[in-house]
């Protein structure tokens, strides 16, 4: 599936020029659970990525669950645009989710034509930041920047603090021994519940695996609000997808 968007093409074609090799060395600083962590995230040698382009599919609830594919850039410290094709009641609705150079919005058509869902404005702009900011994990090296700052609270949760246009997050990332990422989640800017908008936490289970070009990412997620707790699987999970294949640049 190939699903055309210019601002998607524009942020992926501008990427910038691959960096310098990983180097397990250069990251002995850092609290024992993050080395865990992006050592088995990055393999010893692979060449630094500013940008990840991902095909996925799954199922995304709204209302009901409906099935979806998509096309995903991530740009570190400029973006993402996240552009998919829903079938909802055998009817396709194609839209895209986005953040770049600070500003967010949310577009979607019936067929194509039909507007259904437009948003925009300094909440969406906010919460579409949250979500570069946790998807991260896609984009290991972007945890590598100076702009990225670790610590820990035990031996099995590494916690990076990304900044980006003035804004912090904790991306909190549970591991097991090998440093494989089972779990990550922070408080997102958002309004779940359909009130004002607010800090919530925000998530995913990560159910399994996959190494593209060096870089071993969750491919099998299961993501929404309310995470950690019992709202989660009851109403706040409403994302399950499958990473089919990623390309870094």
């Amino acid at each position: 599936m190939r699903l055309h968007d210019g601002a998607l093409e524009e942020l992926w074609n501008a990427a910038a020029a691959v960096g310098a090799p990983f180097r397990a060395a250069e990251i002995a600083g850092l609290p024992e659970p993050a080395r865990r962590y992006l050592t088995h995230a990055i393999a010893e040698g692979t060449p630094s990525a500013s940008a990840v382009r991902l095909r996925m599919h799954g199922q995304i609830r709204l209302g009901a669950w409906h099935p979806f594919e998509a096309e995903q850039v991530i740009r570190w410290n400029r973006g993402f645009v996240w552009k998919a094709r829903v079938k909802m009641r055998g009817l396709p609705v194609v839209g895209s989710d986005r953040w770049i150079d600070g500003q967010g919005a949310m577009r979607w058509k019936m067929l194509g034509i039909i507007p259904v869902w437009t948003a925009a404005g300094p909440d969406i702009s906010r919460a579409a930041l949250g979500r570069v900011q946790i998807e991260s994990i896609w984009l290991p090296s972007m945890l590598l920047a100076p702009e990225v700052g670790w610590h820990v609270t035990d031996a099995t949760h590494a916690v990076a603090t990304v900044s980006m246009r003035g804004h912090e997050a904790d991306i909190r990332v549970a591991l097991d021994g090998g440093g494989r990422a089972t779990s990550v989640w922070m408080e997102r800017w958002g309004n779940p519940d359909g009130g004002a908008f607010a800090f919530s936490p925000f998530g995913g289970i990560v159910d399994d695996e996959a190494t593209f070009g060096g870089y071993t990412i969750p491919s099998k997620l299961r993501i929404g609000w309310h995470f950690a707790g019992e709202r989660f699987e009851k109403d706040g999970e409403s994302f399950h997808a499958t990473i089919d294949d990623a390309t870094f640049r």
